[in-house]
């Protein structure tokens, strides 16, 4: 699929002109309308083009909230209630931007556990999924500095929590600390850090969305069969056939996201939040945003230590591990079959493993404390375990259904029974 040729003809003397110079429209039409994509793609493939909207949506609603907001301790809470009350369609404008983030990560969850179903990440397509895997770290990172500067109680001490976890690593772990904080606490110079990195990032994210549609488009599609594209006939062109239902999906998306911007633009919020941030009041339970909690459990979940590792570093591993394995996954899925849909031993374990990442969501708003600290340390040890133990052995044990000879085969079949 990545040498399909391009039967783009330039119509005047002014794209003639343009194409022997800068061949954007040869490109666009070959990559953006005329590229090939399995006919058989259903809307769980939507959501690559849901995240690519909500990106340019937080991008622009982030850039004109900059023009308003003061990153200063004394002044930046009082800048978002501004925002709100007295800038023309503030409310809407940081309704919007607050809201995105949380709607940007229920995309990206559904983006992810979709390839995890669907194998997409096993080969030939493993850049594209570490692509992905950065993308979601550079995610986290920037909506966790974005939760800080409000600058209300929530936003204060759990930047206070999650910048004091890095002293827990050896050797360099005080310094990194200590360059985030700008200083021994947290204070005025880490607002301005943390302030000039989510503005940053988001842009070093779209550049990094770039490169993975560039690798996507080198393998090609996966599909619900994850049988490879072996003739012409299975495949349609990008426009008008994905273009029209990717638009759908993004008007359906829309709507939740529009309620939620118009009707309860705080219920995601944490309450602590929409009070002034004051060193001296510690907050009784301080939570993250609900997309980092699942994260966030397997950070408390280590309250012992092993060996010479004490429990905080002990935590810091199984946050920062749970992570990285999945740059791994790739190699760790040792079945020779992409789809879910034709391994029955996996499907139970998957679904498993979903509702477990949804516990530890859950765990991760809870106090940490009695029965949920056990039920913490169950998940966490399933997570881990889906990796590095049920995936390696589900590979060599499973005996996958039939795969279908082709995707037209697939789609025929379907259409005739």
């Amino acid at each position: 699929m990545a040498n399909h040729a391009g039967n783009y003809t330039p119509g005047t003397g002014i794209e003639r002109w343009l194409d022997d110079r800068l061949p954007i429209i040869r490109f666009s039409k070959e990559h953006l309308m005329d590229y090939p994509t399995p006919k058989n793609l259903n809307y769980w493939w939507t959501f690559g083009a849901i995240l690519t909207f909500m990106l340019v949506i937080q991008i622009v609603t982030g850039v004109i909230l900059v023009m308003h907001y003061t990153p200063h301790v004394d002044l930046a809470f009082a800048s978002v209630e501004h925002i709100r009350r007295d800038v023309n369609f503030g409310r809407i404008i940081q309704g919007t931007h607050a809201v995105g983030a949380s709607m940007f990560f229920a995309a990206v969850y559904v983006h992810i556990f979709r390839g995890l179903y669907y194998g997409s990440y096993k080969a030939p397509r493993e850049v594209i999924w570490m692509l992905g895997v950065i993308l979601f770290i550079l995610l986290m990172a920037t909506a966790f500095m974005g939760y800080v500067l409000p600058w209300g109680q929530m936003s204060l001490w759990g930047a206070t929590v999650i910048t004091g976890i890095f002293s827990a690593i050896p050797l360099v772990g005080e310094a990194i600390q200590t360059l985030l904080l700008g200083g021994f606490s947290v204070a005025n110079p880490t607002l301005n850090r943390f302030f000039s990195l989510h503005y940053l990032i988001p842009f070093i994210i779209a550049a990094v969305v770039v490169l993975h549609i560039w690798a996507l488009h080198v393998p090609g599609n996966n599909n619900p069969t994850g049988v490879e594209v072996k003739e012409s006939r299975d495949t349609l062109p990008f426009h008008p056939y994905i273009t029209m239902k990717d638009l759908f999906a993004v008007v359906v998306f829309l709507i939740p996201f529009a309620w939620f911007v118009f009707f309860a633009p705080d219920i995601l919020g944490h309450a602590d939040n929409y009070i002034p941030g004051n060193p001296q009041v510690t907050p009784t339970h301080i939570v993250p945003e609900w997309y980092l909690l699942p994260f966030y459990t397997m950070l408390r979940a280590i309250d012992f230590n092993v060996l010479f590792i004490d429990s905080k570093l002990g935590g810091v591993i199984a946050m920062g591990g749970s992570l990285l394995i999945l740059f791994a996954l790739p190699w760790l899925d040792t079945s020779k079959v992409r789809s879910g849909s034709f391994r029955p031993l996996f499907r139970p374990f998957y679904w498993l493993f979903v509702i477990n990442f949804i516990a530890l969501a859950y765990l991760g708003a809870q106090s940490a404390e009695g029965i949920y600290v056990l039920l913490a340390k169950i998940c966490t040890a399933y997570y881990f375990g889906y990796f590095l133990i049920i995936l390696p052995i589900l590979g060599r044990i499973e005996k996958p259904a039939p795969l279908p000879a082709s995707i037209s085969e697939s789609v025929l079949g379907k259409a005739n029974g």
